[in-house]
């Protein structure tokens, strides 16, 4: 089993918003988020085929939308660690051929 995608999905959503938040330039964190994804769904195709590869950048994509509001109830950045976590525990269990 690779553990690229998974390290991949958790690096792009938390490094996404640290380089957001570091340099005050929403457009170079959604370009970390999209590079990451972007190899994060290569990994995931390759490892598990195309329908797991969609799903799970499906869920990583939702990940970064839920934890906007998520923000608001617990902060920043516990809500980007909470969902980060989520999507690579998913990618373990999900994104690997059986």
């Amino acid at each position: 089993m690779s553990l690229l995608p998974s390290a991949l999905a958790g690096a792009g959503l938390l490094g996404g918003f640290a380089t957001a938040r570091a340099t005050k330039n929403r457009p170079l964190g959604g370009a970390v988020l999209a590079v990451a994804g972007t190899g994060a769904f290569l990994a995931w195709k390759a490892n598990a085929g195309t329908p797991k590869a969609a799903a799970l950048t499906a869920l990583y994509l939702a990940a970064f939308g839920a934890s906007h509001p998520l923000a608001k109830k617990i902060g920043a950045w516990p809500a980007v660690n909470t969902v980060s976590a989520g999507v690579v525990l998913a990618s373990l269990a999900v994104g690997r051929k059986r």
